[in-house]
C-alpha cells in the first residue's frame, strides 16, 4: 500500500473531541496530509470517538460499515473514549486498521505514517492511571466561535460515568499557554470563545484556579466574547458568578449539570451536591443577573427512580428560572457502579420521562425568549445556512436567525429581538 497522503475525519459526542478533531486536523495538514470530508474517498479515515452513551457505540460500528461499502482499500482509525475503553471490541470490527487509546490518539501523525492497510489491526492502549500529559485544543470549524480546551480527565466518580476510565484523571493546561493559545485564536479571527473541559471548574495545578484563568483572559486578552462551557454546581462558586456579572468580555450564560432534582437519586448517583446547593446557585444568578440563560443537564430513568423521584425532579425544575434543559435517556454502561444497581426502570418509562421534560425545556425556553421580545440584545452571527438564511447567538444565548447579509459574518450586531 502507497503512503497515506489524505485523511478524513468524524467526531461523535462533546465539544471537547470536536476540539481535540480540529487540532489533530491542524497538525496533520501542517505535515503535508491533505483533508478530505468525510463523504468523499480518502486515504485514510479517523474516528473520534465518545462512550457516554450507548448510540454513540453504536454509531461508530455504522460509520465503520459505510466506509468499507464506499472505500474499502482505506485505512480506518478509531480513537477517542470508546477506543480506550473497549479496544479489543473495536478491532475486531472488519476493517478497522488501528485503535488508538487517551494517551496516543495525539501520536496519531506518527501511527499514520507506519500504518499499512492489511496488516492486522494495532491496538495502542494504556493504562489510564498513566495518561498524565495535558495537550491544548481548540476547534475552528466555524471561524466566529471557537471551542478551547483547558482541563482534561476527570477525579470525581459518578456512578453513572465512563469518563475517568475513558479520559484519565483531572488535568490542566497553564494559565500562561491558554493566554498564547487565545492570541493565536484571535489572530485567526474568532469573536468568541468557549472554555470547555472534561470538568471545567477543577482547572488549576500549581495553585493555580479557575477564578484566576477567567480574571487573566478579561483582563489580559481582548477577544469580545467568552462563555464558560458546562461547570459543576459545586465547583461553581460565588466569585464566579459575581466576576461574570461585572464582566464585560463573559457572556451571561451558564450551563450547570443537575443529572437529577431529587437527593436520594444524586445520593445514589455520587454526585457532591444535594439540590439545595443547585438551587442557591441558580437563585444567585438570577439574582445578580437577571437576564442570564442556566443550561441544565438531566438524566431520566435512572436505577431505583420512582415516579415519585421523577415527579419530584419535574417539580423542582418546573420551579427554577433555568432557560433549558438538555434530558438524557439513562443506559446502561459497562464498568459503571451504576450498571450493578437494582430496580431498573424500564425502557419505555424511561423515554416517558424523556419525553416530559423535554416538553418543559420547550415550554421554559419560549417563556425566557419572549421576556426580551423587543428589545436588544448582541448577536454574534456565526454562519450561512443552506437556505439563504444565517444565524447566531445572543450575549444570553437566544438563537436568531434572518436572511443572509454577507457584511454581518462574523461581526457583533446590536439585535432587536
Amino acid at each position: 500500500m502507497q503512503k497515506l497522503s489524505s485523511v478524513a475525519f468524524h467526531t461523535l459526542g462533546c465539544k471537547l473531541n470536536f476540539s481535540e478533531t480540529s487540532a489533530l486536523a491542524r497538525q496533520l495538514t501542517q505535515e503535508g496530509f491533505a483533508q478530505k470530508n468525510f463523504e468523499d474517498e480518502a486515504d485514510c479515515y479517523v474516528i473520534n470517538t465518545c462512550s457516554v452513551t450507548e448510540n454513540a457505540d453504536k454509531e461508530c460500528h455504522q460509520l465503520v460499515r459505510r466506509i468499507q461499502r464506499r472505500s474499502p482499500s482505506s485505512a480506518v482509525v478509531i480513537m477517542g473514549c470508546y477506543a480506550q475503553l473497549n479496544p479489543e471490541k473495536i478491532a475486531s470490527i472488519p476493517g478497522v486498521d488501528l485503535v488508538l487509546g487517551a494517551g496516543a490518539k495525539f501520536e496519531l501523525s506518527t501511527h499514520l505514517k507506519a500504518l499499512k492497510k492489511g496488516d492486522e489491526t494495532k491496538i495502542c492502549s494504556c493504562d489510564i492511571d498513566s495518561v498524565e500529559n495535558f495537550h491544548a485544543s481548540w476547534s475552528v470549524q466555524h471561524r466566529t466561535r471557537t471551542f478551547l480546551k483547558v482541563q482534561d480527565g476527570c477525579d470525581y466518580n459518578c456512578s453513572f460515568c465512563t469518563i475517568p476510565k475513558a479520559r484519565g484523571k483531572s488535568r490542566s493546561d497553564k494559565i500562561a499557554n491558554v493566554l498564547n493559545n487565545v492570541k493565536e485564536i484571535e489572530a485567526a479571527g474568532s469573536k468568541e470563545i468557549v472554555l470547555t473541559g472534561v470538568n471545567l471548574g477543577d482547572f488549576g495545578e500549581n495553585g493555580e484556579t479557575f477564578f484566576q484563568l477567567i480574571c487573566a483572559l478579561e483582563n489580559e486578552t481582548t477577544v469580545p466574547r467568552y462563555r464558560i462551557s458546562s461547570i459543576e454546581p459545586n465547583l461553581l462558586s460565588d466569585e464566579v458568578i459575581k466576576f461574570v456579572a461585572f464582566s464585560k468580555r463573559f457572556m451571561p450564560h451558564f450551563h450547570i449539570p443537575l443529572q437529577s432534582g431529587c437527593d436520594r437519586i444524586l445520593g445514589l448517583m455520587r454526585r457532591r451536591y444535594k439540590r439545595k446547593l443547585y438551587a442557591d446557585r441558580v437563585n444567585l444568578i438570577k439574582e445578580l443577573i437577571p437576564h442570564a440563560s442556566i443550561g441544565v443537564d438531566v438524566i431520566v430513568g435512572f436505577p431505583g427512580e420512582t415516579d415519585a423521584d421523577f415527579q419530584e425532579t419535574y417539580s423542582f425544575l418546573e420551579s427554577l428560572p433555568v432557560t433549558y434543559l438538555h434530558v438524557f435517556t439513562y443506559s446502561e454502561r459497562d464498568n459503571t457502579l451504576a450498571a450493578s444497581l437494582k430496580d431498573i426502570v424500564p425502557l419505555p418509562i424511561r423515554q416517558e420521562r424523556n419525553k416530559k421534560l423535554r416538553q418543559l425545556s420547550y415550554q421554559k425556553q419560549e417563556r425566557f425568549t419572549d421576556q426580551f421580545s423587543g428589545t436588544t440584545r448582541s448577536v454574534l452571527f456565526e454562519k450561512e445556512e443552506k437556505t439563504s438564511m444565517m444565524e447566531g447567538y445572543s450575549d444570553n444565548y437566544i438563537r436568531v436567525k434572518t436572511p443572509f447579509k454577507k457584511e454581518w459574518i462574523n461581526q457583533i450586531v446590536d439585535w432587536k429581538i
